[in-house]
């Protein structure tokens, strides 16, 4: 009579193995996908506040025109007020 040897494998732990491995597969192209996804935001925020950078210097920019304008009101204001006391006292 011939024994023929049978070995069990237990094959378990490297399925459990493969299932951890195709976890972390799909967890890093995920992350990838996020990452891109992440990248895309930052370079839209960038042209974002690169825009809000300009209409502040020109937000600025209007500011000081505006109250250089003021000032210069103010002067002409009072030059005129002048020249109308002047004329009163004239009394032509």
């Amino acid at each position: 009579m011939v024994k023929t040897a049978t070995r069990t494998v237990d094959l378990a732990p490297i399925d459990r193995l493969e299932g951890k491995v195709k976890a972390l597969v799909a967890l890093v192209e995920r992350l990838k996908g996020d990452a891109a996804r992440l990248a895309e935001d930052n370079a839209r925020l960038a042209r974002e506040v690169e825009g809000l950078h300009t209409r502040l210097s020109d937000a600025e920019t209007a500011s000081d025109e505006v109250l250089s304008l003021r000032e210069e009101r103010d002067i002409v204001r009072t030059r005129v007020a002048e020249l109308l006391e002047q004329l009163e006292g004239l009394s032509l």
